[in-house]
């Protein structure tokens, strides 16, 4: 049995039965920060409903205080909202337009929010370890993020 193969259902069980997105996104950040290892942030960045411009700010996180907004397209968060994909990326200083909210990290790994073809943000979580996240990680990284949309009410 893998560490994922015990870190969804874990998910599952602390949403289980509570819609309300916030507490849905605290409880699961703080369970990716207190089981997967080598990691130094995980937490949510969601689109500002006040603003049309796409703009993520800073929803439930575990670590250290983090960038409060982020810009469409800008960073690893706001190109993977801009794709709507997830993104992996193994060494962050080098990628176009990163936003080092915290200089240890060295990895990412962001997946996109999304019900009913409506971006409601992102999760992300970091390592400062290089190379840190491969689809081992992405597919259940996936799983949580869907299990955090169907289960809570936007």
């Amino acid at each position: 049995m893998s560490l994922w193969d015990q870190i969804v259902p874990i998910v599952q069980a602390v949403i289980d039965g509570e819609n309300n997105a916030i507490a849905n996104m605290a409880n699961t950040a703080a369970v990716l920060g207190q089981h997967v290892p080598n990691i130094n942030w995980a937490g949510f960045y969601l689109v500002d409903q006040e603003l049309a411009t796409g703009e993520l700010v800073l929803g439930p996180f575990w670590g250290k205080p983090a960038c409060v907004r982020i810009p469409p397209g800008k960073g690893v968060c706001g190109a993977a909202a801009m794709q709507r994909a997830t993104m992996v990326v193994g060494n962050v200083h080098d990628f176009p337009g990163h936003i080092a909210c915290d200089a240890a990290s060295c990895s990412e790994i962001v997946v996109p929010l999304i019900s009913h073809g409506r971006l409601l943000g992102v999760l992300d979580v970091d390592s400062p370890d290089y190379d840190r996240f491969t689809d081992s990680d992405r597919i259940p990284l996936e799983q949580i993020a869907q299990i955090v949309v169907q289960g809570s009410r936007w």
